[in-house]
């Protein structure tokens, strides 16, 4: 069995592994580069397998970084299964297709200057109509549901905290009667966050994929970040300033209005001129927000709580928003104080481009990222501290004020990944650190390895590990395997009553009744199986 890291290997972008075992093929996330010319060049190279070869996908979340190039994928020959949770499909939906128009628009405007120049023109990534045939392959399932997807090979999605629908990879794979548990981490999310629930934790692996965006720094003063966001708003209004909030569409965008809902709508406090227009600007986080409240399941107590008491945590009465270009056009036309939060949140694309051009020379104005900043993006260069900067093909002065807050991030920190790999009570043999940039990397291999004596590597893109030894015997045929067998399936069996426990406490929730129907008789099957099995293996200890 192979690992082959493709992707997010010493940088935070391009999320992609690939396992071979003997029969199969499996990939890990198949995300886009972002950031740098240089990084955002990789996603045109040709995948390093074949694409027709794969036998499914298992996607972590939806972020574009992690699903990015599966439309891609299926138009140069996959066919398989893509596996995820439900709210990550439905994601998918909206966001795969806004990628599709993003790179047809991104191919237009370059073959715009390829005329003019006399040089060859290029085709798209792929197409919206591309993403939208990729759609079809996706298989959605519920948290906790230990899928059997062949003989072999099971898995298993446990939430990671980090978006709606974001998931922990477990896989179970059987190989030459020997069995091994791999852990993808994905991206885990920080703890007591709204709306979505803590990241849970992870029992045993054999070998653990583990993400390091903030392996080297801690979030300062989270406790404070909506008291230090409304104090730049407040001070930008009273000087008659617009904000700017470069927000990602999926995630944080929902976690503002939320936050923003709370401080306007109970501040009794507050000067009814402070209650300043709030715009959401992305045509792709109004559809997110509406997805969000398809899959209220997904929400933590606190959300539920505010949604039984009649408070829709996603409307108030200044927050507006926009889905017409002509609309957001006319935003930098108005000249009272508002806050505009608009995609792409490291202002790589997307309407924040044309507030920014607008705003950014203007020091009565203030710009607040909410989220991390990858190399090379315009975001970065901001924060960075640039006062001049290049827009839509015009230089712009940044007089604005430029803020950063990290208590807002999707992921969690340094402290957060440290406690999370406590969490394990058999810990893995070799940990892969990944999805992070140099520093962060080795700080948390560091003191990973000091503080656990567990092996860590750092793969390089393209680096491939190969598992041999010490794997889990499994083959069931004498009597000591056979009871080892009989109590694992103790443990399937409650799984299964588990999983519809689960169910049974999600029917008074916004769940579809066709899909609830659908997981019920998955696991009555499922349970029956058991069972059955069970039942074989009395026999043979019995005999």
């Amino acid at each position: 069995m192979r690992i082959q890291f493709l992707g997010a290997a010493k940088v935070v972008t391009g999320s992609n592994y690939l396992i071979t075992t003997n029969k199969y093929k499996i990939l890990l996330d198949c995300g886009m580069f972002q950031g740098s010319e240089q990084l955002e060049k990789l996603n045109y190279e040709d995948f390093q397998f074949n694409p027709s070869e794969i036998d499914f996908v298992i996607l972590s979340h939806a972020h574009i970084d992690h699903s990015g190039r599966i439309p891609k994928l299926v138009k140069e020959g996959f066919e398989g299964k893509i596996f995820c949770t439900q709210a990550t499909s439905d994601l998918c939906e909206i966001m795969l297709v806004d990628s599709g128009h993003i790179q047809e628009s991104d191919a237009e405007w370059e073959n715009r200057k390829r005329k003019r120049a006399g040089k060859p023109l290029i085709e798209p990534l792929y197409t919206a109509r591309d993403a939208a045939l990729s759609l079809k392959y996706f298989s959605p399932a519920l948290y906790d549901q230990k899928i059997k997807i062949n003989e072999d090979i099971s898995i298993r999605f446990k939430d990671a905290g980090h978006i709606l629908g974001s998931s922990i990879v477990e896989l179970w794979i059987n190989e030459n009667n020997k069995a091994v548990k791999i852990v993808f981490s994905g991206d885990i999310g920080m703890k007591d966050r709204p709306i979505i629930k803590d990241p849970e934790y992870i029992e045993e692996a054999d070998y653990l994929i583990l993400e390091s965006t903030y392996g080297d720094r801690i979030h300062e003063n989270v406790n404070k970040r909506v008291e230090e966001l409304t104090d730049i708003i407040n001070e930008t209004v009273l000087r008659g300033g617009t904000v700017i909030i470069p927000s990602f569409a999926v995630g944080r965008t929902q976690e503002l209005i939320y936050e923003l809902n709370k401080y306007y709508e109970y501040n009794d406090e507050l000067e009814t001129f402070m209650k300043i227009p709030i715009y959401i600007d992305s045509p792709m986080a109004v559809s997110a927000t509406e997805i969000f409240q398809k899959n209220s399941y997904c929400f933590d107590d606190e959300t539920k709580k505010l949604i039984l008491n009649g408070d829709n945590p996603f409307e108030f009465e200044n927050l507006h928003y926009v889905k017409s270009q002509e609309e957001s056009m006319r935003l930098n036309n108005y000249s009272f104080p508002k806050v505009i939060i608009s995609a792409s949140g490291m202002c790589t694309a997307g309407r924040v481009r044309h507030h920014l051009k607008h705003n950014l020379w203007k020091k009565k104005n203030s710009v607040i990222f909410v989220g991390y900043q990858a190399e090379g993006t315009l975001g970065r260069i901001l924060k960075d501290g640039s006062k001049k900067v290049k827009i839509l093909g015009e230089d712009i002065v940044v007089d604005a004020e430029i803020h950063s807050i990290e208590g807002f991030s999707g992921h969690t920190d340094q402290v957060g990944l440290i406690d999370w790999v406590k969490g394990f009570k058999k810990l893995p043999k070799e940990i892969f650190i990944v999805h992070g940039e140099d520093n962060s990397s080795e700080a948390l291999a560091k003191l990973i390895s000091t503080q656990f004596n567990v092996k860590t590597i750092i793969p390089t893109m393209g680096y491939s590990y190969e598992i041999k030894e010490d794997m889990i015997e499994s083959n069931g045929k004498n009597l000591m395997e056979a009871i080892k067998l009989k109590e694992s399936i103790k443990e399937e069996l409650q799984e299964v009553y588990d999983q519809f426990e689960s169910l049974v406490t999600k029917t008074d929730l916004m769940i579809d009744e066709k899909r609830l129907k659908t997981d019920y008789d998955e696991l009555k099957n499922k349970l029956i199986e058991l069972q059955q099995k069970l039942l074989d293996i009395n026999m043979i200890i019995s005999d």
